[in-house]
């Protein structure tokens, strides 16, 4: 039996940027990320935010990377992003590039270069 579509679970796609002076693995962002959601939200906030992290779109070129997300809780993870400060002891600037309602739209913006 499929689910009904109002009781499906609406999602936004965010890509984000790391910018820092080296660059990081896809494993290094993901640990120090998975900290800070903890650390804003807790085990009840990232319980219902249900943030996952799309491995196979993360650019190791840009530093960008792909999360999804439940739709009422886009402005927490920018910010609790935007307060991550450090990566394996270097420090980082985690910026929002761009916040979709689909996976091929959001896709586009992980293979654009730094300067477009």
């Amino acid at each position: 039996m499929k689910l009904l579509p109002a009781l499906k679970q609406k999602k936004r796609y965010l890509v984000f940027e790391v910018i820092a002076d080296k660059p990081f693995s896809f494993s290094d962002i993901l640990e120090q990320i998975e900290k800070d959601l903890l650390l804003f939200w807790g085990h009840l906030g990232l319980s219902r935010a249900v943030p996952m992290f799309v491995k196979e779109k993360f650019n190791k070129n840009t530093q960008r990377f792909l999360i999804k997300v439940n739709h009422r809780h886009v402005d927490e993870l920018k910010a609790a992003l935007a307060l991550s400060k450090s990566i394996k002891n270097t420090p980082v600037i985690i910026k929002s590039i761009v916040t979709s309602g689909t996976l091929k739209k959001a896709s586009t913006y992980l293979i654009k270069s730094k300067s477009q």
